[in-house]
């Protein structure tokens, strides 16, 4: 990435969009959606926060550490959030099982990218 920064911008957005979408889910959803639909729903949510807020700390890292190669991470976290919060969502929604389906999917990008953060980490400490 040319901008150290670009994962910070990237991040803020993506937490924005949470917001957006964690709100509609309480406001929007209640009446269409069933209660378990609604856990599946926050659950994507969640997991959308949590990334948003692992992109904001893989920039500063990336400010910290300028040797940092962060590009693996990055996308695995944007991977991570598209296939399982989008599909947290779709499938609350939809209770379509194509959806639930490719959720872990997105369980193992976000695996990766925290697997591979740690390791990059530690090589760029030694």
């Amino acid at each position: 990435m040319t901008n150290k920064n670009y994962s910070i911008i990237v991040g803020a957005l993506l937490l924005g969009l949470a917001v957006c979408i964690g709100a509609f889910g309480a406001h929007g959803l209640k009446a269409i959606v069933t209660d378990q639909g609604m856990k599946t729903f926050q659950t994507g949510v969640s997991y959308h926060y949590y990334h948003g807020f692992g992109l904001l700390l893989l920039g500063l890292l990336k400010n910290q550490y300028p040797e940092l190669k962060e590009k693996f991470v990055f996308y695995a976290f944007i991977v991570g959030i598209t296939l399982f919060s989008f599909n947290c969502y779709f499938y609350a929604i939809f209770n379509i099982k194509t959806f639930a389906m490719i959720i872990p999917i997105g369980g193992v990008f976000f695996i990766l990218g925290w697997f591979t953060l740690a390791y990059r980490l530690y090589k760029v400490q030694k």
